[in-house]
């Protein structure tokens, strides 16, 4: 058997070779100390790039034809730190562009990953030195512009890049695509942790990488519902989170673009759009029907698509002057999962310009530890049909059983119902054990009790009186999605789902209820026409 080591190599040249071959690439290795010769616009070099604390990094760099570091000509530069899991290449469809357009453009693989040095770190503050490592020596060894800097990627690379901008004042533009601003918000929104993401993560760190000892015990904690380690684990992704750094992000001025899918399971919109509006600088959020990193997924093969499309707009407004208009449009840009046609709103606040309340009447119970039938559907690949097929997680409402899931319904629709933004649902909840988690579903249901998954959200509590009702806010995922006339809106409330750890004690039953002095109900963002 090979080494893994020696199969990873062998994985990350057969990529590079691969596509070099499909852009009639020559792949040539270099030295990092060594001065790049010149780079033609579709050429590609490789090379081992210092990073912080005395590691290596696997990069490569696309420039204009003739741009040299030693020439008088110097253009603006672009560093793509890559997702997770994924090598060196994935950006080089895009950096061919860029570098065609005037731009150098730096790309590398995250530390820990495939053949760079240091061990997987999470976006901590390794990774944070790393990119400032890789702009020095971009500058030092490319005909990069020190004065115009921009960064950009996708999912883990959104991240970091967006991280980066606190703590590098060099950095004036920002694209950060599928990303987080909050990672204890993402994953563990509700106090649930969600099961499908971090395994998913967990287990492509495994693969490709090496997780360092922090990692492997943060996510062995995580996944066993340590609540002994819950504040460790909450001051981990809070050292993380760009939402952590917001001023400091402020103070440094970036043009900062965010664009996320609606149906994201690794990294949910609801952060994004909160950190949007707490932005001061430049700024633009893009939101499309999707699954984690789909909306953009086809741009990296070389598609057309809209999302790589605006990240070229704004880097070329932004770092090359360009008067291209992108500073004029709302900054708000949505893309319904229902439709085809994009909407500007000025803020993210300005997006819902009505609502709808479906009152929660009457007392329910359910039993606990029995999937209804109504969930989330799976990780990555449900959403990305409902983008491609608008096909979503769909349940026989009048077939759910009511003793393991409660529903609520409101009238048929007389009009469209276009909901735009997070639905919120409060109740009073009474638990026959100190701990629990319920999980809430927002369904479009069609004449014939079919409904399609409008969003959801998970809620867990612990340390609670059993038997002793207590109220419960819970945001949904945010969401655009437009309700035909006639269908009618269904909440629906169960307590297992496989995207999610659920904590509910054998025999748990959870009864809600909505007293006369505190009702309960389901507030559904709406955008009148």
């Amino acid at each position: 058997m090979a080494h893994p080591r020696r199969a990873t190599a062998a994985a990350v040249t057969a990529a590079a070779l691969f596509t070099g071959a499909a852009f009639g690439l020559a792949p040539t290795a270099e030295a990092a100390g060594a001065a790049p010769a010149a780079v033609s616009a579709s050429s590609l070099k490789f090379y081992d790039i210092p990073g912080s604390g005395g590691i290596t990094l696997k990069g490569n760099v696309f420039a204009p034809a003739g741009a040299t570091a030693a020439g008088a000509a110097k253009y603006p530069l672009i560093v793509l730190p890559t997702s997770w899991a994924m090598p060196q290449v994935e950006y080089i469809a895009q950096a061919r562009n860029l570098a065609d357009s005037g731009y150098v453009v730096v790309s590398y693989t995250s530390r820990g990953f495939w053949e760079s040095g240091g061990e997987i770190e999470v976006a901590g503050p390794p990774d944070i030195a790393d990119v400032s490592s890789v702009i020095d020596w971009a500058l030092a060894h490319t005909a990069a512009d020190p004065a115009e800097i921009g960064m950009g990627g996708v999912s883990y690379g959104a991240g970091i890049s967006l991280l980066a901008a606190g703590f590098d004042k060099r950095i004036k533009a920002v694209v950060a695509m599928s990303g987080w601003a909050d990672l204890i918000d993402s994953i563990y929104s509700g106090r649930t942790q969600h099961a499908q993401a971090a395994a998913l993560l967990g287990g492509l760190g495994e693969l490709t990488g090496r997780p360092s000892p922090e990692l492997r015990q943060t996510l062995k904690d995580f996944l066993g519902s340590s609540l002994a380690k819950e504040q460790d684990m909450i001051d981990w992704g809070r050292k993380r989170s760009p939402a952590t750094y917001l001023d400091r992000i402020n103070k440094n001025g970036a043009a900062i673009m965010l664009g996320n899918a609606w149906g994201d399971t690794i990294f949910p919109p609801n952060s994004y759009a909160k950190f949007f509006d707490a932005l001061t600088g430049p700024k633009r959020l893009e939101l499309r029907p999707g699954d984690h990193a789909t909306a953009e997924g086809t741009g990296l093969l070389g598609l057309p698509n809209d999302t790589w499309t605006n990240a070229h707009r704004w880097f070329d407004h932004y770092l090359k002057g360009d008067d291209n208009g992108v500073e004029h449009e709302q900054p708000v840009q949505l893309k319904s999962r229902s439709g085809n046609a994009y909407e500007g709103y000025p803020s993210w606040a300005a997006v819902p310009n009505d609502k709808e309340r479906l009152d929660l009447a009457g007392t329910k119970k359910i039993l606990t530890n029995v999937d209804s039938g109504a969930d989330g559907g799976v990780a990555i690949l449900s959403n990305a049909l409902d983008q491609f097929l608008k096909i979503p997680p769909m349940a026989s409402v009048p077939l759910l059983p009511r003793s393991f899931a409660a529903v609520w319904q409101s009238g048929a629709c007389a009009t469209e119902r276009r909901i735009r933004g997070t639905a919120t649902l409060h109740t009073t909840l009474t638990s026959t054990k100190e701990s629990g988690t319920l999980i809430a579903y927002l369904y479009d249901v069609g004449p014939l009790g079919l409904g399609k998954l409008v969003s959801n959200a998970p809620y867990t509590f612990h340390g609670k009186t059993p038997g002793k009702a207590f109220p419960v806010d819970l945001d949904l995922f945010s969401t655009a999605y437009d309700v035909p006339a006639g269908h009618h809106l269904a909440l629906v409330t169960d307590t297992v789902d496989p995207l999610y750890i659920e904590h509910n004690p054998t025999g748990a039953q959870l009864t809600f209820s909505s007293p006369e002095s505190d009702p309960s109900y389901l507030s559904v963002p709406l955008r009148e026409k």
